[in-house]
C-alpha cells in the first residue's frame, strides 16, 4: 500500500531526492504551505514532514487522521504537541546531531567577530571612512574560555578552542569525567567557570534549571570585559540583564543566534556594535542542511514500513504498555526519574532498580526505561525517549541492575531506585494507588506520601526546633505559596527532611536564602 507524505517547510534536494525514489510512498512538496491550507487537506496523509514554521497542534493532530508519523527536520520539537501525538500513538521523530559541527563553527565566528570588531568596522568602511586605530580588538589566544554544556555542540567549541591555544574551562554534571579528558577541557563547578572565563559560551539544552542561568547576579561576578555567547536555546541568558551590562562595559561582548522570542520584535541590542547578531542560523549550512535532510528521509521511510528509527522523540508503540498496573507505574518512575537527578550532587554510574511486592522484574522493563527517561531528559542534548534511554544511560557509563524484592509488605506494589557513585548513594521510591494517583513514599531513608508533581523543595536540616518556622516565614514573605507539607525524620536531634509542594517557581535568591538559613543542610528546588 502506498503512503503519501507531505512536507511543509523547506528541505535540501538529497532528502527530496530520497523520498522521490521509494517506489512505496507519493510525496507533495508544499514548502511554507499555510496552516489553514494544512488542516483542509492533512486528513489524506500518513505523514508530515514540518520545520518550525508549522505549528503541529492538538487540532492539526485531529484532524490527520491517517497520521503514523510527524517527522521534524531539526533537533528541537517544540512546534509539536508530542504528548497528543502519543496519546494518538503518532510517532515523532528529529535530526538531531546534524548540525553540531555548523553551531560550533558558527559561535566561533560570532566570537571572532566580537572580539576583533569586525561588525564596526565593517560599517565604518561602508561609510567610505578609513581609520584604523579605532578598532583594536583582543587576541584569543592565552584566554580562558568557560564552556557551559559539554554535549554535541559544546565539545566541538572545545576542540576548536584549543586549536587557538585558549585554555578551556567546562561545566557539565551529567557527562563523565572521561569526555573531559578526551576534549582536553578542564573540569570545574559553575561559580569557577563563572569568575575565570574571559569568554563564556553556553550549549545546554533549555530546562527549568538552565532558563535564565546567565542573569544579573552572575554576571556581576564574571571578569570585567567578559564575552558572552548564546547560540544554543533563546533564554539561557537574560537578555534585560545582558543588556544593561554591554551598557556599563561590564560585558564588552557578545554573540547571540538564539532568541528569547523569535523572530524578534523590539530588539534591545540593535544600537550595540559590540554585540555580533544573528537570526538563528546556527544549522543553516549545505552541508548541516544535507544530513538533516538525509536523516529524516530515511527515517520517514522506515518509520512507514514499521522499521526502526534512528531517533525517536516519543514511545513509538504505546501497546507495549500491557497492563493498567504497568502504565501507571512507568508514569511514576519518570516523576522518580526527574526528581532523582535534580537532587544529586555527585556524576552517578550505578542505578539499582528493586520492584517490590506484586511489581516484578519480568514486567518492569518500560518501568526502568521511564525512570532513566526521566532522569536523563533534563540533561541531554539529543531526545531521550522509552526507545533510546538505556542507550543514552550506557553512553554515560550508568550501569542498571534490577532485583525483586518479594518480602515488602507495606504497600501492595511499589518501586524503589537506588543511584550511586560507587560511594555516595541517593535513594528514592514511590507507589501507585490508582490511575492519575501517584506518591513518593521514600526518599534517603526518610518516609513520606506526596504528590510528586510541579513545583518541590527538598530541605534536609539538623532535627533543631525553629527550622521550619523560618523556613516557612521566608517564603511567605516572598509570596511563595505552599500547598503541601511533610516531614521525615531518621531520630529525635538527628536528622529531619523536608518536602514542600509550592505553587510555582522559587527565585533563585529565595534558594539561597533558605540555604543559609541555621541546621539546614540541603536545600533542592525540583521541577516535575
Amino acid at each position: 500500500m502506498t503512503s503519501k507524505i507531505l512536507i511543509t517547510g523547506v528541505l535540501h534536494p538529497r532528502g527530496l531526492e530520497i523520498l522521490h525514489g521509494a517506489a512505496d510512498v507519493t510525496v507533495d512538496y508544499r514548502p511554507d504551505l499555510p496552516y489553514p491550507e494544512i488542516l483542509r487537506c492533512i486528513a489524506e496523509y500518513d505523514a508530515l514532514l514540518t520545520r518550525s514554521e508549522t505549528g503541529v497542534t492538538r487540532e492539526m493532530i485531529d484532524a490527520g487522521q491517517r497520521l503514523k508519523v510527524i517527522a521534524r527536520a531539526a533537533v528541537g520539537f517544540a512546534n509539536i504537541d508530542v504528548d497528543y501525538a502519543t496519546e494518538k500513538g503518532i510517532l515523532v521523530i528529529n535530526t538531531p546531531g546534524k548540525n553540531t559541527n555548523s553551531a560550533a563553527e558558527l559561535t566561533f565566528g560570532l566570537l571572532l567577530a566580537a572580539v576583533r570588531n569586525v561588525i564596526p568596522a565593517h560599517a565604518h568602511l561602508q561609510n567610505q571612512q578609513w581609520d584604523r586605530h579605532r578598532f583594536a580588538g583582543t587576541e584569543l589566544m592565552g584566554k580562558t574560555i568557560g564552556i557551559i554544556g559539554l554535549g554535541n555542540v559544546g565539545h566541538r567549541v572545545a576542540r576548536f578552542a584549543r586549536a587557538f591555544d585558549m585554555e578551556v574551562l567546562a561545566y557539565d554534571p551529567y557527562i563523565s569525567d572521561e569526555a573531559f579528558e578526551v576534549n582536553h577541557a578542564h573540569k570545574v563547578d559553575l561559580d569557577a567557570l563563572i569568575t575565570r572565563s574571559d569568554v563564556i559560551s553556553i550549549h545546554t539544552p533549555k530546562t527549568p534549571e538552565t532558563t535564565a542561568m546567565i542573569d544579573a547576579a552572575r554576571i556581576a561576578r564574571m571578569k570585567d570585559g567578559v564575552i558572552l555567547l548564546n547560540l544554543a536555546r533563546g533564554g539561557l541568558i537574560d537578555e534585560a540583564a545582558l543588556a544593561e551590562a554591554l551598557k556599563s562595559g561590564k560585558v564588552a561582548g557578545a554573540g547571540i543566534d538564539t532568541w528569547e522570542q523569535e523572530p524578534l520584535r523590539d530588539n534591545p541590542f540593535r544600537d550595540m556594535p559590540q554585540v555580533v547578531m544573528t537570526p538563528h542560523i546556527g544549522a543553516s549550512t549545505g552541508e548541516a542542511q544535507l544530513r538533516i535532510a538525509e536523516s529524516i528521509a530515511e527515517q520517514v521511510l522506515r518509520a512507514l514500513r514499521e522499521g526502526v528509527v534512528d531517533f525517536p522523540v516519543n514511545m513509538p508503540r504505546l501497546k507495549v504498555l500491557t497492563t493498567p498496573r504497568v502504565k501507571f507505574y512507568t508514569v511514576l518512575a519518570e516523576k522518580l526519574g526527574r526528581f532523582a537527578v535534580q537532587s544529586l550532587d555527585f556524576n552517578p554510574r550505578l542505578v539499582r532498580i528493586l520492584y517490590r511486592g506484586e511489581l516484578t522484574s519480568e514486567e518492569g522493563s518500560l518501568v526502568r526505561r521511564a525512570f532513566l527517561k526521566g532522569f536523563l531528559a533534563s540533561t541531554s542534548d539529543d531526545a531521550v525517549t522509552f526507545v533510546n534511554a538505556e542507550r543514552l544511560a550506557e553512553a554515560r557509563q550508568i550501569h542498571v541492575i534490577e532485583e525483586e524484592d518479594p518480602g515488602f509488605k507495606d504497600y501492595q506494589s511499589a518501586v524503589k531506585f537506588i543511584v550511586s557513585d560507587h560511594e555516595q548513594e541517593f535513594t528514592i521510591g514511590g507507589v501507585v494507588f490508582g490511575e492519575d494517583n501517584y506518591r513518593l513514599s521514600l526518599v534517603n531513608g526518610f518516609a513520606f506520601e506526596v504528590v510528586p508533581d510541579g513545583h518541590l523543595l527538598t530541605m534536609v536540616n539538623v532535627d533543631q526546633p525553629g527550622v521550619i518556622g523560618k523556613l516557612g516565614t521566608i517564603l511567605g514573605d516572598n509570596g511563595v505559596n505552599i500547598s503541601q507539607f511533610e516531614l521525615s525524620r531518621n531520630r529525635p536531634g538527628g536528622e529531619a527532611m523536608s518536602v514542600i509542594r509550592v505553587d510555582g517557581p522559587v527565585d533563585r535568591a529565595v534558594l539561597e536564602s533558605l540555604r543559609s538559613l541555621p541546621y539546614v543542610l540541603s536545600l533542592h528546588h525540583i521541577v516535575i
